[in-house]
This record gives structure tokens, sequence and C-alpha cells, in this order.
């Protein structure tokens, strides 16, 4: 007997045909317990074109195009017959159905083997048979040619055609296995349908899927960066903002949302954290080959996406050179596909958000009495409100003489509404096709509308995003490409901001005046503002409603991105030779109008109780008289962007084991302001460079890579005006290894991945030619004078002349490990080390003297640590009978230390210094307790802090007394504390479902190792009118129960320093776990509907707000929980 070796393609004999039985045997249990699916390997092409040729020289072909093993027993070929047939770039169940077609033969595909065996003699039933049929689609809704649906346990199989239909013959007992190379084999049981239509999932443990990297693309096997790619269908959540979706999905991304405002609520996102100091902390965003903001990608529906990657090492970034430091997102845009009609998409939503926390204020006769209470705590007789005015106002006798305001709930509604429509087509032939997206956001506001004038104060923004898609073929070798995405952003809210108008009710008294006071006069218009005089606005206190509605803004803005690219293969020349070429252009218009108006505020007097228990009264205006007439104020802004990129590559498979590629590219660029406002604006940044890569790989086990980018800046002199920016990476595919072939059905994949490399940058806060000197021309640019008290104008340096300054260099490491398990269980994990040196750095001013006064001396002196780990997790599992379960979680912990950062020695006060601590780590006072009494106070150290100490005032410790022995609690005394705003930790886990045609799926995301300090809250606060928040009334120190660890200190009626200031006694940890995303839908045909919510649930040791949204005190815009019903179509 003989047996095909897939190793040596050699035809061998076995002695015993019991051993070739129980080998053949324990491979197929082995496969089958592990239910281990041919989706190893991603989709492979395969070519024959033959005539009469044995059927072992096809077998040998598509073993060796496929990469999947070929096992069978010689004497079953026999009888087989000679093979004609031609197909090209063909699936490999496609391949065996040709090679297969009226021979006495069939096959499994099991593992990464296809096992060859005689057809077994057809049995004659009784039963009835049934046609079944439907159609199968890709997680996009496409169709999906080529899918082998087989009666399981039978040979009776067919494939889906180029629409995606099947029919096949069935019994009622039967078992339809649905499997395509790329794919999660499914298995449904037919229980007497006549219809089945199946979506396909993709299994992301496929070892030859490809992956964009930068430049191009690469099989996931040979990838030897750290690379993280996410489907665009996980993107998809009910926000307008694509940013919002990465926190917790995307291993290594740091992602915070600290607003809820429509138009501002994107996602803050670092990848890896933060490793500088200098400000240039983002990362480089590409779409479709060119550099784009943070605002671009935000405008992006997930429709129009068909890979989003994150690179995250030195191997990945390096070639994009100086641009690459702080990490790179790729985006590419989907194109259309040879259909033989459109494919018409549809997505509509409507969605209602709200409040996820806000604040909670006292009642108005809680505020006045903890006014009074404040008063006689801090040793005065005043009595600010009287008992008649605290019981008009419990009564409510009447609202304009006793006002009980809710700033908040006056002003903003409870929810809003925000609809959602997206239409895309996809379509082509052979030579070209399309791909047409139109997407319309409209987001609203919480702000209520009111009658005061005749303009509406909510916010709207409408945003309109268009994707247009054109690729041509023009011959077998040449291809071209026009992609045009164009933006349109329409706001419209308040004069003022809602930052702003959140502040204000905050700081408002909730009794001293009403919102306005009712107009009776039918000949005057005027609208009365209530008021109170006093305050430092036009003499009166402000009044948060009129701010609110004194005038509206629009803004307007534009962004238009034009690609053509065009690819020639240089096949006449070489195998495998490629040229490519890329043009961008970007414009990016903004129009912004203010039309805002005076107001005039009232206030009471000559109040007469009248016998009927009404009130009479007059309105006095408060300050000088104001026009309501609405001023204008405008402004217009814009820049443009040119871009160009040549590049030729290589890639080619030597000997069949050798594969070998490389890249060689120049690009320049350049960006320009539209409206400049001086000499330096008015010139064109400027950028240009040539980046490369080599990649060697051995029988994808052995890899390595090499990658450079060298890039010029504008910021130095010559001789230091281009940096050279190299990486070298290695990997090593244990799994490909012919001893580990026993466990490749357990263990498909295992790999190991490290490198070294160079990144650089050259942005200092968008300064630009730092070598150079600024000189300017000043009043009083001379100083001098025994007392430095005498100035004369003249001409000063805001900068000196600096030929060193260079580039910002990072050396990064990273090690990491692939693993795949029995192709459900995806691991990727990775370990780094960034150290960042020569950051930008503006030391201590020079004193001003002769023409020195603001002089800035950049310097290449900063020096920071960042270290940390990332990790995916992926499990895929189908049940059968149409059920399917994955689960996704991640986790990324990045932590950052300063090592230079040019500040002082602090040889005494060494716990002021920031060295070794994190980027952003606050200073603040170590808190002890509250002073119990008196003799606490007398006995302890003096404190120097602010204000006149008194019991049940915070009590501070004396950290330095040990080190200059004066007794006394100052600034000296502040010391590192807490983490860092941006968190350290940042995680997400969830499952989702699917049951023939219902789907769920939640996730939750968290955060860890991050705080706060809370303040401005404080009550009464500089103006004696800031509203006071229930937990302090709930929680404070009081006279008659002095607890010296209360929440909140004595009260004050002014912000008292010792209380105020920063210290452990306000840091809060801001950890928080959220269910961040649910939905459930239901499939039917080409319809989906589903509910899905955003924000739902937030779980945290911080309770006064939303803990994403920061320290401080709580009064912004706040963050959104959102419902959504969708419906999405295809035609």
């Amino acid at each position: 007997m003989k047996i095909y070796d897939p190793n040596s393609y050699d035809i061998y004999c076995l002695k015993d045909k019991i051993l070739l039985t129980m080998k053949l045997i324990v491979v197929l249990i082995i496969a089958g317990f592990l239910q281990v699916s041919a989706a190893t390997y991603a989709q492979k092409k395969i070519t024959v074109s033959v005539e009469n040729a044995p059927i072992e020289l096809i077998l040998k072909t598509i073993r060796k195009q496929s990469g999947f093993s070929v096992f069978f027993i010689q004497r079953d070929l026999k009888n087989a017959l000679p093979v004609t047939m031609s197909v090209k770039e063909v699936s490999l169940e496609e391949a065996l159905e040709k090679c297969f077609h009226n021979q006495p033969l069939t096959y499994i595909i099991e593992s990464n083997t296809v096992v060859v065996k005689e057809k077994p003699a057809p049995v004659k039933t009784s039963k009835a048979q049934f046609t079944i049929s439907g159609r199968v689609k890709d997680n996009s809704n496409l169709p999906l040619p080529g899918v082998s649906v087989r009666v399981k346990g039978s040979t009776n199989v067919k494939s889906s055609d180029n629409q995606g239909k099947y029919s096949i013959q069935v019994e009622l007992k039967d078992s339809l296995e649905f499997s395509y190379v790329g794919y999660v084999k499914q298995v449904l049981i037919v229980k007497g349908l006549d219809n089945i239509d199946v979506t396909m999932i993709p299994n992301e443990g496929s070892l030859d899927e490809v992956a964009v990297v930068g430049f191009g693309k690469q099989k996931k096997i040979s990838i030897v960066g750290a690379i993280q790619s996410i489907k665009p269908e996980e993107l998809r959540i009910p926000t307008s903002n694509i940013s919002n979706a990465f926190a917790g999905k995307l291993a290594g991304v740091i992602a915070v949302q600290r607003s809820g405002q429509p138009g501002a609520d994107g996602s803050s996102f670092y990848i890896r954290g933060i490793s500088t100091f200098n400000g240039a902390t983002n990362p480089l965003i590409i779409l479709d080959g060119v550099a784009v903001s943070s605002g671009d990608l935000n405008a992006l529906a997930p429709e129009v996406i068909e890979s989003f990657s994150i690179l995250k090492d030195a191997t990945a970034t390096a070639i994009y050179g100086s641009r690459g430091a702080n990490g790179v997102m790729i985006v590419t845009t989907k194109s259309g596909k040879d259909l033989d009609k459109p494919r018409i998409n549809v997505r509509l939503e409507n969605s209602v958000s709200s409040p996820t926390k806000i604040p909670k204020f006292v009642s108005g006769t809680e505020y006045m009495k903890l006014f009074n209470e404040t008063i006689a705590g801090r040793g005065s007789s005043e009595v600010p409100y009287t008992q008649d005015k605290i019981d008009g106002t419990r009564d409510r006798l009447d609202p304009y003489v006793y006002p009980e305001i809710d700033w908040y709930d006056e002003m903003f509604k409870n929810a809003a509404y925000n609809q959602t429509v997206n239409l895309n087509i996809l379509g082509g032939g052979k030579k070209v096709d399309y791909f047409l997206s139109a997407t319309l956001n409209n987001n609203s506001g919480l702000i209520r509308d009111f009658n005061v004038n005749t303009f509406k104060n909510n916010i709207s923004v409408k945003r309109y995003s268009f994707q247009n898609n054109l690729n041509a073929n023009l011959s077998q070798d040449t291809r071209v490409s026009l992609k045009l995405n164009t933006q349109l952003r329409d706001f419209r809210g308040p004069a003022k901001d809602a930052e702003g108008i959140f502040g204000d009710i905050m700081n408002a008294s909730p009794v001293d005046f009403p919102l306005m006071f009712p107009n009776n006069a039918a000949e005057r218009r005027d609208v009365f503002f209530g008021g109170r005089s006093g305050g430092n606005v036009n003499a009166g206190y402000l009044n948060p409603f009129a701010e609110m509605v004194k005038g509206y803004t629009n803004n307007f803005q534009t962004t238009v991105i034009a690609t053509f690219d065009a690819e020639q293969k240089l096949n006449f020349i070489t195998d495998g030779l490629t040229v490519k070429g890329l043009a961008s252009f970007k414009n990016w218009s903004n129009t912004n109008t203010v039309r805002s108006g005076g107001y005039n505020n009232y206030e009471i007097k000559n109040l007469v109780k009248n016998p009927d228990g009404t009130y009479s009264y007059d309105l006095a205006m408060i300050g000088t008289p104001q026009s309501a007439a609405l001023g204008t104020t405008g402004s217009t802004s814009g820049d443009r962007m040119l871009y160009f990129q040549s590049s030729l590559e290589y890639s080619k498979t030597l000997a069949e084991k050798h594969n070998v590629s490389g890249l060689l590219l120049y690009n320049q660029e350049e960006y320009s302001v539209n409206n400049p406002t001086d000499l330096i604006s008015s010139l064109p940044r400027r950028r240009q460079g040539i980046a490369g890569r080599a990649t060697y790989g051995f029988d994808n086990k052995y890899l390595a890579e090499f990658n450079f980018g060298y890039n010029g800046s504008e910021n130095f002199a010559k001789g230091k005006r281009f940096g050279f920016f190299p990486s070298v990476a290695v990997g090593y595919v244990l799994s490909s290894e012919d001893f580990f072939k026993s466990l490749s059905a357990t263990i498909p994949l295992l790999k190991f991945r490290a490198s070294w490399g160079k990144v650089g940058n050259d942005q200092i806060a968008g300064a630009r030619f730092l070598y150079m000197s600024d000189l300017n021309l000043v009043g009083q640019g001379y100083t001098t004078g025994l007392d430095m008290n005498y100035g004369k104008s003249g001409p000063t340096f805001a900068r000196f002349t600096n030929n060193d300054i260079t580039w910002e260099v990072g050396k990064k490491i990273n090690v990491g490990m692939d693993l795949n398990l029995m192709n459900k269980v995806n691991l990727v994990v990775d370990f780094y080390r960034e150290n960042r040196s020569g950051i930008f750095l503006e030391r201590a001013g020079i004193p001003g003297f002769f023409g020195t006064d603001g002089t800035k001396v950049y310097s290449n002196i900063g020096e920071v640590r960042n270290q940390g780990m990332d990790l995916s997790l992926d499990y895929n599992h189908d049940f059968g009978n149409g059920f399917f379960m994955s689960l996704k979680g991640t986790f990324t912990f990045a932590r950052n230390k300063v090592i230079n950062n040019d500040e002082p020695p602090f040889t005494k006060y060494k716990n002021l210094s920031a060295v070794g601590y994190p980027i952003g780590t606050p200073l603040g006072y170590l808190a002890d307790r509250l002073f119990i009494d008196d003799a606490d106070i007398k006995a302890h150290a003096l404190q120097q802090i602010g204000g006149v100490i008194m019991p049940g005032d915070i009590k501070y410790l004396d950290i330095t007394n040990g080190v200059d022995g004066l007794n006394i609690i100052n600034s000296s005394d502040m010391m590192r504390m807490g983490y860092p705003g941006t968190p350290e930790v940042i995680y997400g886990f969830g499952p989702s479902f699917k049951l023939k045609k219902f789907d769920f799926s939640f996730f939750f995301q968290g955060v860890a190792n991050t705080s706060f300090f809370i303040n401005g809250f404080h009550p009464f606060g500089p103006r004696t009118q800031r509203n006071v928040l229930q937990f302090v009334a709930d929680q404070r120190w009081r006279a008659d129960d002095p607890n010296p660890y209360a929440t909140y200190p004595r009260l004050s009626k002014l912000d008292l320093p010792n209380n105020t200031e920063n210290s452990s006694y306000w840091l809060r940890d801001a950890s928080f776990l959220k269910l961040r995303n649910v939905e459930l839908g239901y499939t039917y045909k080409s319809a989906r509907i589903y509910l899905s919510g955003y924000n739902v649930l937030t779980f945290s040791k911080f309770k006064y707000w939303d803990p994403e949204q920061g320290g401080g005190n709580g009064l912004r815009y706040p963050s959104q929980r959102i419902f959504n019903i969708g419906l999405q179509m295809g035609f």
C-alpha cells in the first residue's frame, strides 16, 4: 500500500496496513474531537491548468499552493480518471470540487488536512428527500460565493454561487455543514426547513489572514511587529464618534471620554500611554494612505471601514519616521466588488440620550440654613437669611419674592434625541468597481428652548459625511483608484459655551433671585431677568439663565480629502516587482459666527405684603442699561495639505520556502494655513522623507524584518536637520517546526516576536524654526535701574539662536507572543519599554534686562521611560444548530516615569520633585484628619496655607519637619500623590451570542490606576453665591457632632485656602467599570432590527458624578447614557 507524504511528495510503501489505518483514524478522531476546521489557514487562492493529468499531480499542486496536508491511500486512486481542469484564483473548496468532479472519490477537510477516500456505494432508501436552499453572506452582509455546503456525514456537497445562493437535497434528519477557508465552520439542523440563510463568521486565528501594516499589507503569520486589528462592526456603537468605541476593545489603546456634549464628545486616546511631556502625544492617523485628524476619523461611519489597525512598536511605526513616534492608526475604506448587481445597504437609528449622573444640590431652604450656620460657625453674629425668608421659601409663598431655583432643572432637559442614517452602495465588475456611502448624524443637546428670543439656544450638531471610492483595472497589471471623502459639520448652540454655562449654574445661589420677572406691560417687550446687586457683572450677580439666552453661535466646517493612487506590476522585469504612486489633497475650512446681546437684571424694591397675602413691589434695574440688540462677531480659518508618495515593492517566494519582500518609498508633504496672521504662519510647513522595509521568512518558521525612516525637519539647523530611525525585528513560529506537527491540531499557531527600534519627534507645541532667533519689537523691552524700574522700548529676543536643538528620540523594545488554540482561542501578549530622550523643554527664562524680557530658551534635556504590557484574548465556538458564541477581552497597562525634566535639584525638599513619578502626578498636602479642638490646633505645627484655623478644619502632616526643623507647614510640605488623570490600566471584556436569527452581545470596560482632586465646589465661594452639593451637607463637620474624619471640613463663607488646596483629603480614586455596550438584534432575510445601549451602567467607588469626566466640581456637560433602536437593510 502507498500513502501520499505531504512533506516530501514521495510515495512510499508501508508494510503494515493496520498501522496506516490506525494513523488515519487517529488523525480524524483528534481533528473531529477538537472540532478543528480548515479555517486554520485563511483563504488561499488556487490556480491549476492541466489536461489529462494524473490526479496525484493535481493533489500535489493543491498541497503546494494551499499549505494543507493531503492524505490518501494509493489503491483508492486506481480507478481515478485523468483530470482536465483550468481554474484561476479560486478557493480550496472550488479547486477540490473541480478535481473530484465525476471521480469515484470524495474528500473531507479536517484541521489543516485534506483526506481523500473512495466514495461509498450509494445506499437505497425509501426516506423522503426534499430540496433546501438559502443564501450565504459574510459579516458585512455581502454574498459569499464558493462556500462548501455539505450534508453532514455524507458525500452530498454543493457550493454557493456568485450571489451566495445554494440548493441541496436533504432528509429531515440531516444537518448541513457550511465551511469556507478563513471562516468558522457552522453546522445547522434541517428540521424540515426549506430555507436556511447563513452568515459566516471570520476565523480570527487564520494564519494566512492579511493585515494592514505601514505602507502595505502582510500575512499575519509573517508579522513580527506589535499590530492589532479590529473588525469594523465592533466600532458600531450608538454614538456619533467612532473613537468612543476604542476603550477596552483595542489592546494598547488608552481612551477616555471626558464630555457628553454633542460635537465635543469624542474620546481622547493614546497608543501605549504617554511618553513625552512636550505636548506632542497623539498618534498618527492614516486614512487611505493620508494623515488625517482625530476629527476626520470620528466622522467615519463604520460601514465605510474595510480594515482598522493600530501599530504599536518601533518595527511597526519606524517606517513613518518622525510622524510615528506615538504610534499609528491605519484605516482603509471599502472598495467595490465584482457583483451581478449593486448591493445597497441602509442603516437607520433613532436614539435617546440622558446624563449618566449629575451632581445633586441642596434645596433652597437647606442652602440658607447652611449659610447661616457657616457665618455663625466662623464667629460672626450676622444672620444673612432671616427666618421669614426661610419660611416663605419653604412654604412657596411667592416664586418671585421667595424664589427657590433648581438652575439645572430649569435650564436643562432630562433627555435629547438623535438620529443617524447611512446609505451605501457597493458593486462593479471585473474592470471597474465602486463604493459609495452617505451618512447623516443629527445630534441635539440637553438645553431647554425658551421663547425669550426668536432664536433657539439648544445645541444642534448636524454632520454629513460622504465617501466615494472608484477602482479601475486598466489591465491585468495596472490598477488605479480615486477616493473622495467629504465632511460637512453644522453646529449651533448658545453664544456662551456649554461648559461655561454649567460653571455658572454651580456659582449661582438658588434663593437670591428668579430666572426672570413677569412683564405685564403689553406695550413693552423687555425681559426682566432676575438679579441681585453687589456683584461684579454690571454691578450685579450673574444670572445663568440670562447668560444662556443672550445669543447664539453658528459654526460650519467642511473637510475634503481627495486621493488618487496607481499600481503597476513590473512582472516583465521580474516577478513580484510593483511600483505604486499616491497623491492626495486635503482642505479644511471653518466659519464661526457669534451673535450676542446684552441683558438687564432687576431686583425687588419697596416690597409690601398685601392683606390678602400677596405681595407688591417695584423692580429696579441693576447697573447701567444694556442693549439687547444682537451684535455680530465672526472669524474664518482653515488649512490645506498636499501629499505625495511613490514606492517600489518586491515580494517573492524562492524555492517554495524563502519568502522575501522589500519596500523603498519616498514621500513629501506641504501644509499651509488658509488665513495666516503673521510671517511664520504664512510659510508652508514641508516634510520630506524616505522609508524602507526588508523582510525575510524561511518556511514560515524564522522571520526577520528591517524598517527605517529618514526624515527632515524645518525645526533644526543644518547638520541636525535629518534623522534616521531604524528598527529590526525577528520572529520564530514554533508551531511550524516538524517536531511540533503532532500538536498542530491543538496549537495551530505559536509564535514569538522581538523588536528594537528608534522613533523621532520634531514637534514642540506648534513652535517652528527652533534653531533660529526670534526678534520682536515690543514696548518696555529694556529694563534697568537700581530697582529694575526703568523701561525703554526696543527690539527683544523672544528666542535665541540654538544650533544644538535636535530630534526627540524614543528607543523602543518589544517582545510578544501569538498563540492559537484549537482554532478557537487566540491570545496575543506584548511587553514593551520605551526610553524617550532629548525631549524639548522650555528652560527657566532669562531675567528681563537688555532685550531679554520674555526670552524663551529651549533644550533637548527631558527624559521619560514608558513601559507596560497589552493583551488581547478572543474565543470563538460554533455549538451547531445555529448557535455561535464569541468572547473578547483586552488588557492594557502603560506606566511612564519622569527621568529628567529640568527641575531644580531639590536637595532639601525632595518631596517636591517630579522625577521618578509618572507624568502629571500632582502635588498635594498630606492630610491627617480634621482638628478636634483649639488644644489640638495649638499643639500642632503652624499651618501657613491660608486662613484662620478652627476646629473642624483640615489638619496636615509636617513631612519636612525632619529636614528643616521649622515646625511649619507650607508649600514645601507638598508631595506627589495619587495617579495621573490618564489611566495606567484599561481593560474590556464581553461575549456575543448568535442563535439562528437572534444575536445578543454586551461589553464591559473599565479603568484603574487613575485619580483626581475634587475642587471648585466648596460652598458659597469667593462671591458668596456658590451652591452647595448635597454630599457636603450630608457629610460635613458640625459643631454639635465634631467628627474628625468627616467627609467635608468646617464650612466657610469664602474659599478658605487651608481647606481648599489640593491634598489627600480631596484625592479620589477615579477607577470605574462600565457596561459600555449592550445590543440585542433579530435578522430576517436581509433586514436586521436591533436595540442597543451605551454607558448603560457604571460601577465606581466615586459616587458624586461620572468618574470618567475627571475631577473638579462635576459641573460640566455630563456623560450620556444612550438607548438606541436601529434597522439595517440590504437590497
